[in-house]
């Protein structure tokens, strides 16, 4: 076999696939679950969902409802306008600072009230859902795909927010705060990416 036959093979294979989705991920199962998945590969969106329910979670039962009943439907506003407005496009430094406030918060411990909390839900679901609208209309999403997205993130946070608001005082709390911290360098090394010169 010679040197040229792998590249022969390598070109054949890119020529042969097929075309590439910028920011839909279709799973062959539908649109709903198209939806589902784009939240699940979308790094901004599910780094702000985990932060948001982790968030409430902290804060205590109140603070998981309000989430829970703010964020999701915030989202499907935001992402209805966004899709009768695609060319609001992205926006990567704003949701990229959501992410890194709401991971900073959790570190932080922060004594947020139950409506901050929600206020702050609704202003991220706004402006994720924006977002995702404006980019998921051009490469064909439905009303189906807004509406799975909107499911996975109410699911999400229900889940997330229900098991931190049952976790013993101790290093289960310091573990939260933890991944808190975590998303929080996250969105800091994407700042410093989205903001470095040239960039």
């Amino acid at each position: 076999m010679t040197l040229a036959t792998p590249r022969i093979a390598a070109l054949a294979t890119s020529l042969a696939a097929a075309p590439a989705h910028a920011h839909l991920v279709e799973t062959g199962f539908g649109a709903f679950y198209d939806g589902v998945a784009h939240v699940a590969l979308t790094p901004s969106d599910l780094l702000v969902v985990i932060a948001l329910a982790l968030l409430a979670g902290q804060r205590g039962t109140r603070a998981a409802r309000y989430a829970l009943f703010a964020l999701p439907p915030a989202w499907l506003v935001g992402g209805l306008v966004g899709a009768s407005w695609p060319n609001a496009g992205a926006l990567p430094l704003l949701t990229t600072l959501s992410f890194a406030a709401a991971g900073a918060l959790v570190a932080l411990n922060a004594k947020v009230r139950d409506v901050g909390v929600a206020l702050l839900a609704v202003v991220a679901g706004l402006l994720h859902g924006l977002v995702n609208g404006a980019t998921m209309a051009p490469a064909g999403a439905s009303l189906l795909a807004l509406g799975g997205a909107t499911t996975a993130i109410f699911c999400l946070t229900a889940i997330l927010s229900a098991e931190v608001t049952a976790l013993p005082a101790g290093w289960p709390r310091i573990v939260v705060r933890v991944a808190g911290s975590w998303i929080a360098a996250a969105g800091l090394l994407m700042l410093g990416w989205l903001l470095r010169p040239g960039g």
